[in-house]
């Protein structure tokens, strides 16, 4: 079953905390100095905030999935939008172990889909995904994994693991 992801940039992490606990009736499942994720049921999305420095706002949806045959059904229709697409393989962010993959609508928006499989001390780092993002979402700055038509190429798998 899948999930809806949606990653909001904030300005103040205690009291986004406050009103989104209260908004949705549930402490965060995870809570960092810097990061607190709510996974919920109802509605079933996996909600993110985080104070790292970006632009205040909506930083990015995506699509969680729970097995790997689920991941590639979604790869497949990344390659179908016929969009830039950043597979960026076994990564860490967030706090997280995950397989992913970046693309963007034709507006710039930012999209995740992405397999987790663990826990992670760390947020991670990706500079692979900050060339992406930079390029608008179009791929172009990125040397290694810029445009590829077929996701099943991963050019930058591990990106972000030796952080």
């Amino acid at each position: 079953m899948k999930r809806l992801h949606v990653h909001v940039s904030v300005d103040d992490l205690a009291g986004s905390i406050r009103f989104y606990s209260a908004l949705f009736g549930s402490e965060p499942t995870v809570a960092k100095p810097d990061y607190a994720k709510w996974m919920l049921d109802d509605p079933r999305v996996n909600f993110a905030i985080s104070s790292r420095g970006g632009q205040a706002g909506v930083d990015h949806l995506g699509i969680e999935v729970e097995t790997a045959e689920e991941l590639k059904d979604v790869y497949g229709r990344l390659q179908r939008a016929e969009r830039p697409v950043l597979e960026e393989g076994a990564t860490t962010c967030c706090y997280a172990k995950s397989e992913k993959a970046w693309t963007s609508d034709p507006q710039g928006l930012l999209w995740e889909s992405f397999l987790t499989s663990g826990e992670s001390t760390i947020y991670g780092e990706d500079e692979a995904l900050a060339r992406f993002r930079a390029s608008g979402g179009k791929g172009e700055s990125s040397p290694c994994c810029g445009a590829k038509p077929a996701p099943e190429t991963t050019c930058c798998s591990g990106a972000g693991d030796s952080q």
